[in-house]
């Protein structure tokens, strides 16, 4: 009831979001004697804040064109190379000479927690730079029909099996956040079965692998419901006249609502500045603005089932930590992982994923050997600057390059170990 209150609710609005378009185009027409004027701009900039808070947002583009590869700008074109109801690979294919394509593949793993893939658009740019790089596009659960069948943490960890098969041995995999447990779990079924697709490294990064460890509020809001409590209360389906119309889903309002309850005052702050921006006219920081808040606030539906085990596996039983995991009903047994190397990366000041709960893949992937892990923990930083920001390009980047290097076939030297560097001056991109 509650999904269909909000389609109806957006759907009445529709006539005002088109009138406060009108007026602030009027209000901005150069003919428009008062377009000038602090009541003009004023009357432009409300105009404005009324429909960038009651739009739906789409889905952003990644819109990477090109690359910037030693001293020449590359060509970037983007593929879908491998296709599933829920998810698309797109690989971002550097336009090179053959002699130069020879860099190591790398998949990138998307969360699937709410936000698009473009998310990482800086870390595929980022990694374009020194790799093949291929991401998990997921698809807006609300898009699917019921006729495609269901997805839930085991097809997630087939998708991730399917992916690494299709670009074939000696690919290197990221997991970015929730993913982590997903692709460690992947990892620990191939290695299990002998699997000479597993991939040569895996980098997990601010990723809830144990999260008893440091726990954070969200851990701790998982902690005090029962399943029973997520299923009756954020569980919805999804309304005509939607593809998926039918399908049960955690909506991606609701998520939003959680992402911007968390930091509301910032969110509140940060309107009232893009307000003053556009009344003085300043249009650097109000691009800014609406550049972030077009990302942030494109959000997509997830399947209930999805939701359910992940938050009941990963947030309350805590089965991958506890060695209880199951994947089509035989256990994931991390033991078995041998042969793949594992770096983690940790934010210092991530309020999503903890200290420590990256870390702990170390403790599970016991027969790892030494020379083939490594650890960082990056000063001054939250959750997003883990994975975009200043401080992911300059400190984390290269260690990243420099782990996949000394575990791809063929390379014999071994990875420089992450030392912990000096504290510095925040950076609000990094936070």
């Amino acid at each position: 009831m509650y999904y269909q209150l909000y389609e109806m609710n957006h759907a009445a609005l529709q006539p005002l979001r088109a009138y406060a378009d009108a007026v602030r185009l009027m209000s901005q027409n150069p003919l428009n004697p008062f377009a000038l004027t602090p009541v003009g701009r004023s009357l432009a900039a409300a105009a404005e804040m009324f429909e960038r808070t009651t739009r739906r947002y789409a889905k952003p583009s990644f819109g990477i064109e090109s690359v910037r590869i030693g001293d020449a700008d590359v060509a970037i074109a983007e593929k879908v190379v491998w296709s599933r109801p829920f998810c698309n690979l797109i690989r971002f294919e550097r336009d090179l000479p053959d002699a130069q394509r020879n860099a190591p593949k790398l998949l990138i793993v998307a969360p699937m927690s709410g936000h698009y893939a473009t998310l990482l658009r800086g870390t595929v740019r980022s990694m374009a730079e020194h790799a093949d790089v291929y991401i998990t596009d997921w698809v807006d659960a609300r898009t699917v029909p019921l006729s495609s069948g269901r997805f839930d943490l085991d097809d997630y960890v087939d998708y991730i099996i399917e992916m690494l098969h299709e670009l074939g041995p000696n690919t290197h995999v990221m997991a970015v956040c929730q993913p982590s447990v997903p692709v460690l779990a992947a990892v620990g079924v191939m290695e299990q079965r002998g699997d000479n697709c597993a991939p040569a490294s895996m980098t997990l990064m601010g990723g809830p692998i144990d999260t008893r460890r440091n726990p954070t509020a969200v851990n701790k809001l998982a902690q005090e419901k029962s399943i029973d409590w997520f299923r009756d209360n954020v569980i919805m389906q999804v309304p005509w006249p939607n593809a998926g119309f039918g399908r049960d889903v955690y909506p991606g309002f609701l998520q939003l609502s959680g992402f911007m309850s968390m930091n509301l005052d910032r969110h509140l702050n940060a309107h009232q500045d893009f307000f003053m921006n556009l009344v003085k006219n300043d249009g650097e920081p109000a691009e800014k603005h609406r550049e972030f808040y077009d990302e942030y606030l494109a959000v997509m539906d997830l399947t209930a089932e999805f939701y359910l085990q992940t938050v009941d596996t990963v947030f309350i039983r805590h089965d991958l930590p506890r060695g209880e995991m199951l994947h089509r009903g035989e256990k994931v047994d991390l033991t078995a992982v041998r042969n793949v190397a594992l770096f983690t990366v940790e934010g210092e000041n991530d309020d999503i994923s903890g200290l420590g709960q990256t870390q702990a893949a170390h403790d599970l992937c016991v027969n790892i050997p030494q020379e083939k892990r490594a650890h960082y923990v990056q000063p001054q930083v939250g959750h997003y600057g883990v994975f975009n920001g200043s401080r992911f390009r300059s400190q984390i980047v290269p260690r990243i390059v420099d782990f996949m290097a000394a575990n791809s076939e063929g390379v014999a030297t071994k990875p420089r170990r992450a030392k912990r560097s000096p504290s510095r001056k925040s950076n609000a991109a990094d936070q």
